[in-house]
């Protein structure tokens, strides 16, 4: 049964869990679970996805309960009026915060040239410093990691994923846009492989009565492992 943080007659926001599609995709053509059928199920109502997360991203996850309100709501994050908070483990240790202001092809799962390319802008800061004892290069006895804060102020796909490693702090876990040798070394270390994104605030108007809106998926317990030796 999926978590639900919210609901009114108009709205519904889930905490999806890691490894969960939203809906059927040619990509993964093989799974029999989907974020919007199990919704619908629990519900006994259709649903209408308000935006989307990648499959191994976890966290907050809007949904419409009409029609109208589905439109009103796609408005909403085509205008940019979405505000949205992920929280994420990168490999390395960031500056205290930045912007990254860099353009992205519109399509993540195709070479980029040749594409459109779009504006994004990604706002970020540093939460935590981590150093686990293992070694991944060789060069060094431990490896280093840090917990971040990202705020994507426009909607590309894979955007914060692709962002932050255009900054050469890739989300661990991450097997399109990341490094394998990482991503082996701390799920190793952690006993837990997944990919460390999580949707954790999606603040927005109301898209009926129009009354500020803050919504707050909590982190899993898996990321209470994310602590210093």
């Amino acid at each position: 049964m999926l978590q639900i943080i919210y609901i009114d007659e108009h709205l519904v926001a889930i905490n999806k869990p890691a490894g969960l599609l939203v809906h059927r995709t040619a990509l993964d053509a093989h799974e029999q679970q989907f974020a919007l059928q199990m919704l619908r199920d629990q519900l006994g109502r259709q649903v209408w996805p308000a935006h989307r997360l990648d499959k191994g991203t976890s966290g907050l996850l809007l949904f419409a309960l009409d029609a109208q309100t589905a439109s009103l709501l796609g408005q909403t994050f085509e205008q940019g009026r979405a505000h949205k908070r992920y929280r994420a483990l990168v490999r390395g240790w960031p500056a205290e915060s930045g912007v990254i202001e860099h353009p992205l092809a519109r399509d993540p799962e195709l070479p980029s040239a040749g594409q459109t390319m779009l504006s994004a802008r990604t706002d970020w800061r540093c939460l935590e410093q981590i150093e686990w004892p293992f070694s991944v290069e060789g060069r060094f006895a431990s490896s280093r990691y840090a917990l971040v804060e990202a705020c994507p102020l426009t909607g590309r796909r894979h955007q914060i994923r692709r962002h932050l490693k255009h900054i050469a702090h890739p989300i661990i876990g991450d097997t399109t846009h990341g490094k394998g040798a990482h991503n082996r070394a701390v799920a190793a270390h952690l006993g837990l492989n997944r990919l460390w994104l999580h949707g954790l605030e999606l603040q927005i108007a109301h898209p009926v009565s129009g009354a500020p809106l803050l919504l707050h998926a909590p982190l899993g317990e898996e990321w209470q492992l994310l602590k210093n030796p």
